[in-house]
């Protein structure tokens, strides 16, 4: 079944409970939670602490994506404020591998994220340890951007590795995904979509879910 991870950095931050509780209500599955360290990503976000504060507002899965150079110096911390996923950037660590480990060492699960320009070839010697790939449709670090088309290869690309390898593994998209491109997404092999704008900017959380869904 396809789930939607909205992304609270549209949410409105003076009430971020609120609007969490409220895209719970509304059907998400998961809620994605961007970290961006302001030096592997132009924009500056939040931190383990603000994980932690919002972590009894749902029980939902938290699903963090970590925009962050040396993630290694922080897994634990955002692995102890609550997070359930905690995905990091594959330009972002050396020893991929090692950092995976270190993830699945607190009991969490793991995901690798790419950027527009990294090759999908990259997952291949770290399958066994991914439970979630997050294939990023934007240059991240802001959100709002356009849908880059050119993806949708590396989506379909991804989803034969899974096939191939015989694991669960989820395949997320992150970026200007919307009612239209979100078909594009799920026809190329995804099956878990985060969207930001276009869920939090909608006059109705359920009815843009809903669309995302169908």
């Amino acid at each position: 079944m396809l789930k939607i991870s909205p992304s609270i950095l549209s949410a409105d931050f003076s009430r971020l409970g609120e609007e969490i509780k409220n895209i719970e209500k509304a059907g998400a599955d998961y809620i994605h939670i961007d970290v961006m360290d302001g030096s592997f990503v132009p924009n500056l976000t939040i931190g383990n602490e603000v994980v932690r504060s919002i972590r009894s507002v749902s029980a939902l899965p938290y699903d963090v994506h970590l925009m962050i150079n040396n993630p290694d110096n922080h897994i634990k911390n955002f692995a102890e404020a609550g997070s359930d996923i905690i995905t990091i950037h594959a330009e972002a660590s050396i020893h991929l591998d090692r950092s995976l480990a270190l993830i699945k060492s607190f009991g969490k699960k793991a995901g690798v994220s790419l950027v527009p320009s990294t090759h999908e070839d990259v997952l291949d010697y770290v399958l066994e340890k991914l439970d979630l790939i997050l294939v990023m449709t934007v240059n991240p670090g802001f959100g709002g951007q356009k849908f880059l088309s050119s993806q949708l290869k590396k989506i379909e690309n991804i989803r034969k590795k899974i096939e191939r390898s015989g694991r669960k593994i989820e395949l997320e998209v992150d970026g200007g995904i919307n009612e239209e491109t979100s078909k594009l997404v799920v026809s190329a092999g995804a099956d878990v979509l985060v969207s930001g704008s276009y869920i939090f900017g909608s006059k109705s959380y359920s009815e843009a879910i809903s669309k995302l869904r169908s």
